[in-house]
Parts: structure tokens; C-alpha cells; sequence
């Protein structure tokens, strides 16, 4: 038998685990000798974890045991101020490059080694990264041990002893204060002169640079750049559904923000100022790639004779779509009706619910769970947000509306359709021929429930007869704000009394601890993050009977109470189940769900 050298045992020892299959194996392998990476001198663990998207902890604990090095589990460790302090001390003594060379190799100083006090335990998420040595020499000791740890538990100590430093926000600290210019508050017409001078003279490019790049690492879904009287443009940033004032640039004229905003937006006119315009800004962020959609919409102030406008940045993340259907969080039996509405091979399923409810990102994870190289699948989307792959998203413009594109999809072949949003009587009709004629079709709708959204589609003039046979499932969406898991209470028993009359019972208060928020440095007043509620409308054969039999209007009444005896979980249960598992508090659910009827 031949020899098998170090490389090759790992490659064997996370195929024997299951961490790898053997095709994987044989691909990384094959990259590992290449050319290419003979510049990059990356070892087998690195490709895999890099280039085949293989669990990084689960790659580099199996490496770091084949050679030998400690592993050190950094719940079972006291973190505190002291320990912080300790790091940082370290930390602080490096130059910009070292820290940067640092944070890359995913490494930190942690501790003096029980056994020998002069030695210090340096933690690395990958031990046999090249620049660990480097960087190690860097803290002036004259020994040290590189321990492993797993990466999300350095990430958090990282980001508490070294954040990422916002350069763009920084070279504003540095740069001259960004000055009024030399516009009269009552000049009628923009002097774009004036306004080019201001824009030259003042740091603003890196300002708006700087609010993209802190959008992102905030996790924010949108950012709200708005002008305001007196000269003052308020930017804003969106996290977990509420809007908070992120900075407020004052003695700058609003006109001259939003023209460094435009010139650094595609498919926009920067002199053009009475009009909406939407474009799109695209960024690499961390070594990420990521695109902004840009809405400029005009705006009226108490100052009548200054055209100001309003910005809504949206914050497109490819790393935050979720493809896999599990990871959703649809609860009891509304992931029951949804997998079996997405597995028959024709008709349409429907996500309803207000504008950032997550709708889309419902769809698409659906829509992955569909796509296969045998079918062919096609998007009519205005705009497109995502990239699907394996999809072929049609591209709308000046010369094929979205009207068009319904028209002309129906002779592309298509196997499975998504239809953005049935905006009018000619997508829904289309949209409904289409799951009529065997094809599989993915859409949405504004309303507020499940059952409304059947007399949405009857009004538009839909045939009942068409709704009743075409529609698989109508889903209604939320997103409810998540306790912070840091700092959660259990309420307090005088306020078990609002359950009860909310509609749990003695028995749920028994069996389930209820939370509420209270507030830390780790999130925003008592929350992080955010969750999907559910109401999952089945279209039973009782529910086809109920629209069939529609005579000038849907009885919404009926199909609410049949789906529940069908067993469908409205918007609130949904809330209220999200209660039981300790997610949320009741007065977000009283927030975000009406009162069943």
C-alpha cells in the first residue's frame, strides 16, 4: 500500500467523518497541486473551507487534532473585563498592518499559559494559517502556543477587542469639517457652481462611504438619507424593522449630499430633481460583493423654494438569502401545507403581506427547493434584488416592460415560474393561465391575511372558478422583532394576568416561561433580530367549494373558518407559539397581528 502523506490524511479523515464526500475530495485535491495555488500555497483544509463551502469548524478541529494542537473552548473560559483588557494590551501595541494581518489570520493573544507563566496562548480559528508565526512574533514574547478555537467564538472576542475600523469614517474624522456653502437660503435656482465647489471643498464622499460601509456591518436593511430645513440632511438606518438616526449633517446644503449620493449611483440624473429615480450602487464590503438599490424620490419642506429630496437605500446581501426551506422557521402545520403545495407539479402559491415582511426571501428559499438542471425556470422580478442560480432572471427595461414580459414569457417554455408581485388583472391572469397549463408559479400579493387575498384576486376580476383551481396555497407573512437572548426576563407573575386575557391558557402559563425585553450593549432596548410568523391558507377541496360557489363576493368569514378547521394557524397563533418558544413578547405580537375573529 502506498504511503500516505499528512494532506492526504486529513482529505481521509474528513471523508471517513462525513464532513467531505469523496467528490469533493478528489476536486480539492486536484485544485491543492494545481498551478494556481502554488502562488496562493493554500492547504487542503483552506480549499475546502474557501472554495467547496465546507463547515470551517468542523474542517479545521479534525486538522487541528491531526497536528497535535490544544483546543481551547472559549464558553468554559471567564471573559471578562480583565481577560478583555489583557487582549487588548496586545492588541493596541500592534501597527495598522500587523492588526489587519491579525484579524485576516483570525487569531488573538488570549492568555499566560497555568503551566509555564512566561509563555502566552495565542487562539487561531485556523491553526495552520502561514501568517500566525508572523503576526505572533509581532507581540514581543519570548514563547507562545497556538491553540485552536471555533470561529464564531473568536469572532465575537475579535470584534469586542478589535473592531473593524470604518476608514472612510475615519479619513472624515481626519479631514477638514465640512463647511456651509456659499448658497443663499433663498436662492430660487440651484447654483450648481457653487454646489460643485461644496462638494470639492468637503468630505462628503467619504461620509456617504462611510454610511454604506456601517449599514453593512450593522446588519441594516435599509438606510433613509432625507434633506431637511436649515440646511440639515438626517441619515437614518433600518435594524429589525424600526428606523434610528445614525448621523445628522448639518450646515451642508441638502443639495449638495444628495448630488455625491447620485454621482455615485447608476441609472441616475444628477441635475434631475422634480422627478423619482431609482439605481443601484454596487460596493465590495469586507471581500464581499453587494449591491444597493437606490429609490430618490422628491420631497415639500416649510422651505418652498429648495428642491429637496428623500434617498431610501436598500441593502441587497447575497450572504443573507436563505436557500434552504428548513432555516424559514414555518411553524406546525403551515410547513406541512407549504412543502406540499410547492410539490405538486402546476399551480400557484402566493405570499401575501406588507412591503418588508419578507415575502421574497420566503420565495426564493422556496424556489431553491425547486430548481433543478431538468426544468427551466424563469423570473419576471422589477427590480431584481437577488441572483438565483439556476434561474433565468428576465431583465426589465425601457424596451420590455414588465407587461411584456408576462406576455412573452408564456412562449420561453417555461417549467416554473416566479412572478414578483400580481400588481394588476393582466399578471394575475397570467400568473394564473400559467398554473392552469401545468406550469409551477411563484408570486405575491398585498393584503393583510390569507383569505383576503382570494377576494383581492376576485375584485381584480379574476374567475372564480380559475382561483379556485390555479391556487395551491396563499401564505401570509410577518416579521416579528426576537428577544435579545442576552438579557431576556421572565415576566414578572402580576403581568401574567395579560396573557390570560390575551387568550393563553393556566395550563400554557405552566408549561411555558414567558419573556419580556429589557435592554444591554448587545442589542437595540431589549431586541435582536427578527423571526416569521405564519397563516398557511390550504386550498382543501372544502376551500375550492367555498370560491366556486362565490356568488358577487368571496365570503373571506367562510374560508377563515374552514381553513381553521383545516387546521391553519392564524397570524396571532403563530405569534402566540413564537411566545411559548421564548422568541418574543407579547407586545410585539399585540403589535403585529390583529385579533382573530
Amino acid at each position: 500500500m502506498p504511503e500516505i502523506d499528512i494532506t492526504d490524511k486529513i482529505g481521509y479523515t474528513l471523508l471517513k467523518k462525513g464532513i467531505i464526500d469523496f467528490e469533493t475530495l478528489e476536486k480539492s485535491l486536484k485544485l491543492k497541486d494545481s498551478e494556481e495555488n502554488k502562488k496562493n500555497r493554500k492547504n487542503l483544509g483552506q480549499i475546502l473551507v474557501s472554495e467547496f463551502g465546507a463547515d470551517h469548524d468542523a474542517v479545521f478541529r479534525e486538522v487541528a487534532n491531526l497536528y497535535a494542537f490544544r483546543e481551547i473552548f472559549l464558553n468554559d473560559e471567564k471573559i471578562d473585563e480583565a481577560r478583555i483588557a489583557f487582549v487588548k494590551k496586545f492588541v493596541d501595541a500592534l501597527s495598522d498592518q500587523q492588526r489587519e494581518m491579525m484579524s485576516a489570520a483570525k487569531m488573538l493573544p488570549f492568555k499566560w499559559d497555568e503551566r509555564q507563566t512566561d509563555k502566552l496562548i495565542i487562539v487561531a480559528a485556523d491553526p495552520t494559517d502561514r501568517n500566525l508565526p508572523v503576526v505572533a512574533r509581532s507581540f514581543n514574547v519570548k514563547k507562545y502556543e497556538i491553540c485552536y478555537v471555533r470561529l464564531k467564538d473568536l469572532q465575537n472576542l475579535l470584534e469586542k477587542v478589535a473592531p473593524k475600523q470604518n476608514e472612510f469614517l475615519k479619513m472624515l474624522d481626519s479631514s477638514e469639517t465640512i463647511e456651509e456653502g456659499g448658497m443663499s437660503k433663498d436662492d430660487v435656482e440651484v447654483d450648481e457652481d457653487a454646489l460643485e465647489a461644496e462638494i470639492n471643498k468637503s468630505a462628503l464622499v467619504n461620509l456617504f462611504e462611510g454610511c454604506i460601509v456601517e449599514a453593512v456591518r450593522r446588519d441594516v436593511s435599509d438606510i433613509h438619507i432625507v434633506a431637511a430645513e436649515g440646511n440639515r440632511t438626517n441619515f437614518m438606518f433600518r435594524v429589525d424593522g424600526n428606523l434610528q438616526v445614525w448621523h445628522c449633517q448639518e450646515a451642508t446644503l441638502p443639495e449638495a449630499v444628495m448630488a455625491v449620493i447620485k454621482d455615485r449611483t447608476k441609472n441616475v440624473d444628477r441635475f434631475e430633481r422634480e422627478m423619482s429615480q431609482d439605481g443601484f450602487i454596487q460596493r465590495v464590503i469586507d471581500g464581499h460583493q453587494l449591491r444597493f438599490r437606490v429609490s430618490i424620490m422628491p420631497i415639500v419642506t416649510t422651505e418652498f423654494k429648495h428642491k429637496f429630496e428623500s434617498v431610501v437605500i436598500r441593502v441587497l446581501d447575497d450572504r443573507k438569502v436563505i436557500t434552504d426551506l428548513n432555516k424559514l422557521g414555518l411553524q406546525g402545520p403551515a410547513k406541512n401545507f407549504f412543502y406540499k403545495a410547492i410539490g405538486k407539479p402546476q399551480g400557484i402559491v402566493i405570499l401575501t403581506g406588507p412591503t418588508g415582511s419578507g415575502k421574497s426571501t420566503t420565495l426564493i428559499a422556496a424556489l431553491y427547493q425547486v430548481i433543478d438542471p431538468t426544468v427551466n425556470v424563469l423570473t419576471i422580478e422589477e427590480p431584481v434584488e437577488y441572483i438565483i442560480k439556476g434561474a433565468r432572471q428576465l431583465k426589465i427595461g425601457p424596451k420590455m416592460g414588465f407587461e411584456q414580459a408576462i406576455r412573452g414569457i408564456l412562449r420561453h417554455d417555461p417549467d416554473i415560474v416566479l412572478v414578483g408581485e400580481m400588481r394588476d388583472k393582466i399578471t394575475a391572469e397570467t400568473a394564473i393561465k400559467l398554473a392552469n397549463t401545468g406550469h409551477l408559479v411563484f408570486s405575491t400579493l398585498h393584503t393583510n391575511d390569507a383569505p383576503s387575498a382570494v377576494a383581492r384576486l376576485y375584485k381584480m376580476g379574476i374567475e372564480p372558478f380559475l382561483i379556485a383551481y390555479a391556487i395551491n396555497i396563499i401564505v401570509a407573512q410577518r416579521l416579528i422583532r426576537t428577544l435579545c437572548k442576552v438579557c431576556k426576563s421572565p415576566i414578572d407573575d402580576d403581568e401574567k394576568g395579560d396573557l390570560l386575557k390575551f387568550g393563553f391558557t393556566e395550563d400554557d402559563l405552566a408549561q411555558h416561561t414567558f419573556y419580556k425585553p429589557v435592554g444591554c450593549d448587545k442589542c437595540n432596548g431589549g431586541w435582536k433580530g427578527r423571526a416569521a410568523i405564519h397563516e398557511a391558507l390550504f386550498f382543501s377541496k372544502a376551500i375550492k367549494d367555498i370560491v366556486l360557489n362565490a356568488g358577487e363576493k368571496v365570503d373571506e368569514n367562510a374560508i377563515r373558518d374552514q381553513a381553521s378547521k383545516d387546521g391553519m394557524w392564524t397570524l396571532r397563533r403563530s405569534g402566540m407559539e413564537r411566545m411559548k418558544e421564548g422568541f418574543t413578547a407579547l407586545e410585539e405580537v399585540v403589535a403585529s397581528t390583529v385579533e382573530d375573529e
